[in-house]
């Protein structure tokens, strides 16, 4: 059986960036995928474009129990390393927004960038891991492919959203068999389920503003046949709350402007007033009483006005791994070195990407966080 010097578990971005790293430091690397096709994820990413990078990437747009791990990772390997890195294989890409970055064409360049760096090294597709055993001198994986022997491993098996691309919880139990705690996982990055609107409002997307606990987000809000969907939504899912506060009209005071309408179009039903700052069917939705926008006491315009800018939802929850892209939670930071991505329970053992409790926002962190992190264990396993 041939000892390799490095065996990685999972074959997405982490893993292939660690890849890279071992194999400019001219490393035997065998990578096992349970899957058919490399970083299945990646190729999905950004609606297909990939957004790779975030110029504003650090610890304040991480979650987990400690972000702040993320520092020394993303300061070996930073945003713009990502950058440079797709510069020097020709990647053609766009800032869509100030420090977000996607491909120009599609993702399919950054994963053809990613199998070009790891030159010799193999990978196993449709190979299931089923566990690791540490001896005195090497590991060994016990695989439904057959056993293989290496002196260090990387489990880089990411979350477990997107189940239909073929992901598992491997790297979890990995992390338990050799002492690691595991933090409780949820869908996030994703749309959520509420009984407060009406599936008729399916399909409207407007610009919104969400109070969830202390932290306030704005953007794209889409209206689901199950909920609420769209860009923020997705980043308000981090927070896992069921209570949140809902502002649809968020650069308008919408009782000032009622006011203003009832003295200067008073004819108007309040919904064709509404219209005139959100979609039809939603301006309905608040309001589909028929008398004339005059005959209201300014106390019933008041109570319309702060259901638009203070709509309170107390069910809101994810609708499920099946449609995240990305898992909260997983493998526990305190015992895995934040320098090396070493384990501090088992020498030789490393961790990178999402099967850490390690959740980037909505944007390209994560993405970022999988280059550092696998950078980082490449250079060190």
């Amino acid at each position: 059986m041939k000892n390799y010097d490095v065996i990685i578990v999972g074959c997405g971005a982490s893993g292939l960036m660690a890849a890279a790293q071992l194999y400019r430091r001219k490393k035997s690397v065998l990578i096992v995928d349970m899957g058919n096709a490399p970083a299945r994820k990646v190729a999905i990413s950004g609606g297909g474009k990939c957004n790779f990078t975030n110029t504003k990437a650090d610890f304040t747009h991480y979650f987990g129990k400690n972000p702040r791990f993320v520092m020394s990772a993303l300061s070996q390997w930073a945003p713009k390393d990502t950058l440079d890195w797709a510069k020097s294989h020709k990647i053609k890409f766009i800032e869509r927004e100030p420090g977000r970055y996607f491909c120009k064409d599609d993702a399919g360049d950054v994963l053809d960038a990613l199998l070009h760096d790891i030159g010799k090294a193999e990978i196993k597709y449709n190979t299931n891991v089923i566990s690791v055993e540490k001896t005195d001198t090497k590991f060994i994986i016990h695989t439904d492919s057959g056993d293989f022997h290496a002196n260090s491993v990387i489990v880089a098996t990411g979350g477990v959203s997107y189940p239909n691309l073929g992901v598992s919880n491997i790297g979890h139990i990995i992390a338990k068999q050799f002492g690691h705690k595991i933090e409780p996982v949820r869908p996030a990055l994703c749309a959520m389920k509420t009984k407060v609107f009406s599936s008729e409002l399916a399909g409207i997307s407007l610009p919104a503003e969400i109070k969830i606990g202390k932290n306030k987000l704005s953007g794209d809000l889409l209206f689901t046949h199950f909920g609420i969907g769209g860009p923020v939504v997705y980043r308000a899912s981090l927070f896992g709350s069921q209570k949140m506060q809902i502002n649809f009209a968020p650069d308008t005071d919408v009782f000032e402007f009622l006011k203003s309408a009832k003295r200067t179009n008073g004819k108007k039903t309040v919904a064709n007033t509404l219209s005139e700052i959100m979609p039809n069917k939603l301006a309905h939705f608040f309001c589909d009483d028929t008398r004339h926008i005059a005959d209201f006491r300014d106390s019933e315009l008041k109570q319309i006005a702060d259901t638009i800018n203070q709509f309170e939802i107390n069910d809101a929850t994810a609708i499920g791994f099946q449609s995240a892209e990305v898992t909260m939670g997983g493998v526990s930071t305190d015992k895995i070195s934040s320098k090396t991505m070493e384990s501090k329970l088992c020498k030789g053992l490393y961790f990178t990407g999402e099967v850490m409790d390690i959740t980037g926002d909505l944007g390209g962190f994560n993405l970022q966080w999988a280059f550092s992190s696998g950078f980082v264990a490449g250079l060190n396993a």
